[in-house]
């Protein structure tokens, strides 16, 4: 049995429908469905298994993983970097997963499960190492500090150990995160309401939309955990990211692109965008000045050192497929 929590989230669920595909459902499902709008995610799923979240934590701190568990696949967290209960993101990110730790050391069951690369603070370097960690945010100090416990005095080596630090995921079956889905649901979401895309002005001593980030669709993030399934001798801290960074002008442009396309009109440069006001910029909200990554850029080399050769999608193909399929379904739903 593989075990998934937050599997009815974004990456959870994503990776659940990937080894549906390898013929798996021998899996249990471990999440809060009281966001009911996370149905949605796992309505076309096959699972062996629902628990709840907290149930989960209660049976596996007094009696340990159930019998037959091949593997944990640790996805469920509290991912709102705007959260400002501290001592709710600990308990949710931090000791949720200091006892599944325990729990996958007593029975030697390898567990993989969801960092960040928001660990890195705000321009890195993104290379895996303590002294490049500072953390803007709780959730960012959860994750840190989990990652630290694991690997260091605090941790018990499992039969394997890996902790995937994950840059920016976009792609199918986010809807349910609102505000915190990626920038390519916003604005796919802004263009179906509006016709036209906003971005933040410049920050971080970046023009207007010329920040960047390093977006990897979730199928990529998808098959980077599959990658550490069927390669149980692999353990570390790992970037998940395409070692690529792009623009958010990138992606407002091909998010605009891609939606033209559907409705039958031409794809257009980035100044032709801006002139036609399809594209336009407004200032970023006091909550956010200082707490905001301007720049991030997975450095994958110890990634591919541990042989993951998969190719990323880059920025155009990656969300134009996104888009176009977002695109789609909410013009389907205005004409139903």
């Amino acid at each position: 049995m593989i075990v998934v929590t937050g599997g009815a989230g974004f990456v959870g669920s994503n990776l659940i429908a990937a080894l549906n595909l390898r013929d798996r459902s021998d899996v249990l499902l471990v999440d809060d469905l009281s966001d009911t709008a996370k149905i949605q995610n796992i309505n076309d799923l096959t699972i062996a298994d629902y628990v709840d979240k907290h149930q989960f934590q209660e049976t596996v701190n007094s009696s340990g993983l159930p019998a037959g568990v091949e593997v944990v696949f640790h996805q469920g967290a509290c991912s709102d970097t705007m959260v400002s209960d501290g001592r709710y993101v600990m308990e949710a990110n931090f000791e949720y997963s200091k006892v599944l730790l325990r729990a996958c050391a007593d029975s030697k069951v390898p567990l993989i499960y969801a960092s960040s690369a928001s660990v890195y603070g705000f321009e890195g370097p993104f290379l895996e190492a303590a002294e490049n960690e500072h953390p803007l945010n709780a959730y960012a100090y959860s994750k840190s500090l989990f990652d630290r416990f694991a690997f260091g005095e605090g941790g018990r080596p499992t039969s394997q150990l890996v902790g995937l630090r994950y840059f920016n995921v976009y792609g199918p079956r986010e809807d349910h995160k609102g505000r915190m889905a990626s920038v390519a649901w916003h604005l796919t979401r802004q263009y179906f309401e509006s016709g036209s895309v906003r971005l933040f002005e410049g920050s971080g001593g970046y023009q207007a939309g010329e920040q960047r980030r390093d977006f990897i669709h979730v199928d990529d993030v998808v098959k980077a955990n599959l990658f550490f399934l069927d390669n149980p001798s692999k353990s570390g801290i790992f970037n998940v990211g395409t070692g690529k960074a792009g623009t958010f002008n990138d992606v407002a442009l091909t998010v605009i692109n891609a939606c033209r396309e559907i409705d039958g009109k031409t794809r257009l440069s980035l100044e032709d965008a801006l002139r036609e006001g399809l594209l336009n910029y407004f200032p970023m909200p006091d909550a956010l000045v200082g707490k905001y990554q301007s720049y991030t850029e997975a450095d994958i080399r110890r990634l591919n050192a541990a042989g993951f050769s998969n190719s990323f999608f880059d920025v155009e193909e990656g969300v134009d497929r996104y888009a176009t399929e977002l695109y789609s379904r909410l013009k389907e739903g205005e004409h139903r």
